[in-house]
């Protein structure tokens, strides 16, 4: 894999993971990642993220955090907070909540 170095907010950030897929069905899955020498505010963790799924262009699943909102979720068109504990966690949580709204 290469390494990219890209800067967000004038800062230098390391892309962790990059990954996107468009289904058979057209639906869309897509997960970034970056190591950030600053946290987004109001997070104290040094990754900015995100991570959606798409269907029909209309986004059911997102994860992610920006400025002056912190770490928060979007699930069926309701975004609440979401608890960061880490990138391993974050791609689960991601995974099973794709998983349980492609569940017949």
């Amino acid at each position: 894999m290469r390494e990219y170095v890209v800067k967000i907010a004038n800062v230098p950030a390391q892309l962790i993971t990059r990954f996107k897929d468009v289904t058979t069905d057209g639906s869309i899955l897509e997960v970034v990642i970056w190591k950030v020498p600053k946290p987004v505010p109001p997070t104290d963790h040094g990754y900015k993220y995100s991570a959606v799924y798409v269907v029909d262009g209309v986004r059911i699943v997102g994860f992610d955090n920006e400025r002056g909102k912190g770490d928060h979720c979007h699930l069926d068109g309701i975004e609440a907070p979401y608890a960061f504990t880490g990138v391993e966690q974050l791609i689960e949580d991601f995974i099973a909540a794709v998983a349980a709204r492609r569940a017949p």
